[in-house]
């Protein structure tokens, strides 16, 4: 006897059992499922919606199961007669034949009413069957090390996979009927009269542009797009920090917590480290020039003003996450576990073009960028939180004689004025006054400009070119360059004009 025989023998029999572990599977509730649908169609339409063939464990089920399905969609009866005829009448199963076997699930049947919960008993066990494949991968490609596949693309590959399992593994889709959805409705403006402000959405703590939103509405993708220097991101991170410094948390009955004003902010910071974006918040806070915090050139009494808004800070619900060219299934992956672990009710992406798609779409940006749209878009219907995703714009702009943003000007796709449900647009016509100053300040144009300059600063125009919800228009804020920070004008006649 060899040494590998020898230790086979020696395996006791809880050994042997470790060794050969059976897949999970429950093949009585699929007999008892199969058996439902024979005797009553009905029970088939309890479960199509998420349970497929290849989710039962047993070969001859999957293929009885897919028979029955098709005889059922084509508007004919599926029992063990009309079924068997599509089966190998050779086959057998232990002692009985195909038919008799048909014939015994359709006598064993459960009632209808129960279809739905042995479907998904099935596929909750077809998941485990799948993540087990996933393990078994994980583990023996790790083992082999090929060269072809570093660590690090094994890793990506594990978090695609899994990625793709989750997406898969939701079966909360179908049609609802439209009484649930009025009561819903009705819900949600219950929620609008009682939250503060009385709007139907999240209040981004500027209100006149809350006043023509009604808030950041959930499920919704909004895209803030501008050139660089309109202050893009300055707007991102004000509405982010407004959302996460007004939460109020609510009870529950389940005992979980929901926002009854303000939110749980994720932020995406492709471009800036997180000390800058915490600099830049400090900032308009504190109302001390974010280039003096950096250089340091404070005051005593300006860094006691720092200090105490770094502890206010430490209690808002403001998450950031500054991977750099972050692809679209991690950003899911990772929202999905901030909204498990810490709850999540916005999520800002700073900002498209610093993604990646997957290898799919190859070369072609256009592609690319139109799958991180639709992938965000979706990702704002599974989590139900707006997403605002922040974008450039292209070059066109600068070549033009009026330089307000257009929904053409949106860089590399279409896609982006298509999947988004808000576009607003950020332009500071400061920005362009300011380089066009006459170089000799005796110049006859120079008062000219002057009072072009004079009428311009200090203000920011944020131009919504598309809302799905509600008007289009411009809104206009004030914007303090300094301290990076949007807010209300004071008069508030000058605030806003619909297209």
């Amino acid at each position: 006897m060899n040494d590998a025989a020898r230790k086979l023998a020696s395996l006791t029999k809880e050994q042997v059992d470790q060794h050969y572990r059976e897949a999970p599977n429950n093949l009585e509730a699929e007999q008892a499922l199969l058996g439902a649908i024979l005797v009553n169609n009905d029970a088939f339409y309890r479960v199509s919606d998420f349970l497929k063939p290849v989710h039962l464990h047993e070969p001859l089920h999957r293929k009885i199961f897919e028979v029955a399905g098709e005889i059922i969609r084509m508007g004919k009866t599926a029992n063990p007669v009309t079924v068997k005829t599509f089966l190998k009448a050779d086959e057998r199963v232990g002692d009985l034949t195909v038919a008799q076997y048909l014939a015994r699930l359709a006598a064993e049947a459960v009632s209808i009413i129960n279809a739905e919960d042995y479907g998904r008993a099935i596929y909750d066990l077809a998941l485990r069957r799948s993540l087990i494949t996933i393990g078994e991968d994980m583990v023996n490609i790790a083992y082999d090390a090929p060269l072809d596949m570093p660590p690090q693309s094994q890793i990506e590959d594990a978090e695609r996979r899994l990625f793709e399992l989750a997406e898969t593994g939701r079966y909360d889709g179908g049609f609802q009927s439209f009484n649930d959805a009025v009561a819903l409705a009705i819900d949600m403006a219950g929620q609008a009269f009682e939250r503060d402000g009385h709007l139907s959405g999240i209040s981004t703590g500027i209100h006149s542009l809350d006043s023509k939103m009604g808030g950041l509405q959930r499920s919704d993708l909004i895209i803030l797009a501008g050139r660089p220097g309109m202050g893009k991101t300055s707007l991102a991170t004000n509405i982010a920090f407004n959302i996460a410094a007004a939460y109020e948390p609510e009870v529950q009955p389940d005992g979980s917590f929901k926002a009854k004003n303000g939110g749980v902010v994720g932020f995406y910071s492709l471009e800036m480290s997180s000390e800058q974006l915490a600099t830049r918040i400090i900032s308009e806070q504190t109302e001390v020039s974010s280039s003096k915090i950096r250089r340091g050139d404070i005051s005593e009494a300006d860094f006691e003003k720092l200090v105490a808004c770094s502890q206010m800070m430490q209690k808002v619900p403001l998450y950031i996450d500054q991977t750099g060219g972050i692809s679209i299934a991690q950003l899911a992956a990772r929202a999905r576990r901030l909204k498990r672990q810490r709850g999540l009710d916005v999520l800002v992406v700073d900002y498209v073009q610093l993604m990646t798609g997957s290898k799919k779409s190859g070369e072609n940006r256009v592609q690319e960028i139109t799958e991180i749209t639709t992938g965000l878009k979706a990702l704002g219907k599974e989590l139900n939180v707006p997403i605002i995703a922040l974008s450039q714009l292209s070059r066109a702009v600068e070549s033009r004689e009026d330089k307000r943003p257009q929904l053409s000007d949106l860089r590399e796709s279409g896609s982006i004025e298509q999947d988004a449900d808000v576009v607003l647009f950020v332009f500071r016509e400061e920005y362009y006054v300011k380089n066009m100053e006459p170089r000799d300040e005796f110049d006859p144009k120079y008062e000219e400009w002057k009072m072009q300059m004079d009428k311009v600063k200090g203000t920011a125009d944020v131009i919504i070119a598309k809302q799905r919800h509600g008007p289009t228009g411009t809104v206009k804020l004030a914007f303090q360059s300094e301290f990076t920070r949007f807010s209300d004008l004071a008069d508030p006649s000058f605030t806003q004009y619909e297209h």
